[in-house]
């Protein structure tokens, strides 16, 4: 099953509506089931490095099944997932990448965002996810 297109930027929407009500600008990229590119949206005035980062952790999400915030915390030194954002072109290891799951619980995508914090990323990617 994949995120379809009005799901990918129905998550988008609810995801610049909670960067808005935070204050801050961001970049927010959904793939889909495949870690494929779906939607994109960036923020006026977001900054241009956090495009490439945003989509990095959307696929980042959705190539492990779990928020980029979990795999930095595997990925620190001593820990079992050490260095895996070296794999796969390069991943991204903290917060601000979500999986986006249907109203079965399947994986369908993951949303990633960028332009703030790591915990304002985390909070408007949940928020996108969510309004699936």
């Amino acid at each position: 099953m994949n995120i379809t297109l009005a799901q990918a930027e129905k998550a988008i929407t609810a995801a610049k509506l909670k960067s808005t009500a935070i204050d801050t600008n961001m970049n927010i990229a959904v793939v889909d089931a495949g870690a494929n590119l779906v939607a994109f949206g960036r923020m006026d005035g977001a900054w241009l490095g956090s495009l490439d980062i945003s989509i990095k952790k959307a696929k980042t999400a959705r190539f492990f099944d779990m928020n980029t915030g979990i795999i930095g915390e595997l990925s620190q030194p001593g820990q079992p997932l050490f260095n895996i954002e070296h794999s796969n072109n390069g991943l991204i290891t903290f917060p601000g990448g979500v999986p986006i799951k249907n109203a079965s619980g399947e994986i369908i995508g993951a949303i990633g965002v960028s332009g703030s914090s790591v915990e304002n990323d985390h909070t408007v990617a949940e928020a996108g996810a969510k309004a699936i």
